[in-house]
């Protein structure tokens, strides 16, 4: 455990922000781009199974204010390993390949790591063809659950003739147009995904794009994003793989540096209101307590979009019906939710507090309070009578 540093705290290490965080301790590049007073820029966390994408604006104090919420996609490194296990399958043999990865794990882990490092490295410009080792004991096993040859397995596949040859007994030789179709899609769609966000009102003055995390380390990756998406900046750190790490454990150091974020959802609790014949459907409203009501009506917090303080609380005082108050709190990307029922509202979790039975009901207040602090969000229901309270803890910035 790395000593002052909540454990709590280290799960950051997912957040984009973090990237953010530690941008501002690298070289000149990108403290050029990030240090003065009103710079906005986005950052592009390229991991193995996803991207990451938080846009932010350095504030006169030097915190940092979230801009546009995070958002992101599954564009990681992870669907080009995918897509090249596919071709050892072709070539090899499911069964061969599981039988590999069972009993000589290290063959099976040499195949993943060779490819790892000639992933990141890929270059269009000063790469023609990637050379993998092939182990003794995956042709061995292709050989015992196949008749078919080596040779015989590629020219069956649907690929441009000598895309794919053998270089002697234990070595492929793999065209660059096949390696490019294992990047493609990933590609694609994140550099989409890149160009419909930089072209939003709110972020058309970010210019510049910091891309970290492993897969962020890749020439071809770089170059597709220079190339497509114009006007921007791209600045990759050196260690851009730990940048997101070291950004989590400074912000362990110092979690005030994040002033304000942008919610993700609509934040809000299930209600019963008065029923009012101008506002409310005829077929919603329940006799309840003597006088018309409607249910699962959507009591918003906070709505989806907007700016909140990490500091940001939110108070609603209302009086008990009986000896248990249940508080059943919802989210939904909708900005206008009416009802808890509607499609897309999700029931976070329920808070049960216990209320007194010797205190009449009108007499006692329960206060539920939402507030918004570090990547969580704390919902707490309290009876300001008794005393007793209730919470829990919910993730609202991913």
């Amino acid at each position: 455990m790395l000593a002052g540093i909540d454990p709590n705290r280290l799960k950051l290490a997912l957040e984009p922000e973090c990237a953010s965080i530690w941008c501002e301790t690298l070289g000149m590049d990108v403290k050029g781009a990030v240090a003065f007073q009103g710079s906005q820029y986005m950052v592009v966390d390229l991991g193995g199974g996803t991207a990451d994408i938080s846009v932010h604006e350095r504030k006169p104090d030097g915190t940092l204010k979230e801009i546009h919420k995070a958002s992101g996609g599954p564009w990681g490194g992870i669907y080009v390993d995918e897509n090249y296990m596919k071709m050892w399958k072709e070539l090899f043999g499911e069964k061969a390949l599981n039988d590999l990865r069972e009993n000589e794990m290290n063959d099976y882990f040499d195949i993943t790591r060779e490819f790892e490092h000639k992933k990141r490295s890929f270059d269009t410009d000063k790469t023609k063809q990637i050379v993998v080792r092939i182990s003794a004991s995956l042709r061995d096993l292709s050989e015992k659950y196949s008749s078919e040859s080596l040779e015989e397995r590629i020219a069956s596949l649907k690929v441009r003739e000598h895309a794919i040859t053998t270089r002697g007994k234990d070595k492929l030789k793999i065209d660059t147009t096949i390696v490019l179709s294992w990047f493609k899609r990933p590609i694609d769609l994140l550099i989409q995904h890149l160009k419909t966000l930089l072209a939003e009102p709110k972020i058309k003055s970010v210019r510049t794009v910091i891309l970290v995390g492993g897969f962020g380390e890749s020439p071809y990756v770089q170059e597709r994003i220079r190339n497509e998406i114009a006007g921007v900046r791209l600045i990759v750190p050196a260690d851009a793989g730990l940048v997101v790490l070291k950004g989590a454990v400074r912000f362990g150091h110092n979690p005030t540096i994040v002033s304000s974020r942008i919610i993700k959802y609509t934040y809000g609790t299930s209600v019963n209101v008065t029923f009012n014949e101008k506002k409310h459907p005829e077929e919603r409203k329940v006799w309840i307590n003597g006088e018309w009501q409607v249910p699962n009506y959507f009591k918003v917090y906070a709505r989806v979009n907007t700016q909140v303080r990490v500091d940001k609380q939110m108070t609603r005082k209302s009086c008990p019906y009986g000896g248990k108050s249940l508080l059943s709190v919802y989210r939904t990307t909708n900005e206008n939710p009416e009802y808890t029922t509607e499609d897309g509202c999700e029931l976070l979790g329920e808070i049960e507090l216990e209320n007194s039975m010797d205190i009449p009901f009108e007499k006692q207040i329960c206060e539920d309070t939402f507030m918004f602090g570090d990547t969580e969000l704390l919902v707490k229901t309290k009876n300001t009578v008794t005393g007793k309270e209730a919470f829990m803890t919910f993730e609202c910035f991913k």
